[in-house]
């Protein structure tokens, strides 16, 4: 028997293409740059995920290193994504609306090995929860509230 964890956030659509949310406190903006309609006053949905990915294979790793009692002094992870956007304009297109393609690179700060930093960073990637929701088929369901 699993002992499952719900995260969840509420999201609230504003003026232009605004959209909030307060995250335990936090106040978290997703915006559009001005020249898709935006007030450009924070990252796009989609930039959004690509820096979450990021930020969960860093904060993952963190959690590793200390538990490897690894002197993890620093990590960079850049997230590098393709998408054809006619789908999510509503034109069509024979692609799929999402990332064709997700390429993560990570330098990592740590004396090992390019050998053990890869080894390292895959050991990771296996158990950061976006990296598998993206790599897997997960069910997402909608409805209305």
């Amino acid at each position: 028997m699993s002992n499952l964890k719900t995260v969840s956030v509420t999201a609230t659509m504003g003026g232009a293409a605004m959209i909030t949310a307060d995250i335990r406190g936090h106040k978290v903006v997703i915006d559009q740059p001005h020249a898709a309609g935006g007030t450009d006053e924070g990252p796009t949905p989609l930039e959004y995920f690509l820096f979450s990915l990021a930020g969960c294979i860093e904060s993952i790793a963190r959690i590793a290193a200390t538990q490897r009692k690894l002197d993890l002094r620093g990590m960079e992870v850049s997230v590098a994504a393709d998408l054809n956007p006619m789908g999510l304009m509503g034109k069509a297109t024979d692609d799929r609306v999402g990332f064709q393609t997700i390429d993560v690179k990570a330098t990592i700060d740590a004396d090992m090995t390019d050998a053990e930093k890869a080894q390292f960073l895959d050991e990771v990637c296996e158990r950061c929860p976006l990296h598998d929701n993206i790599r897997l088929a997960t069910t997402v369901a909608h409805a209305m509230a």
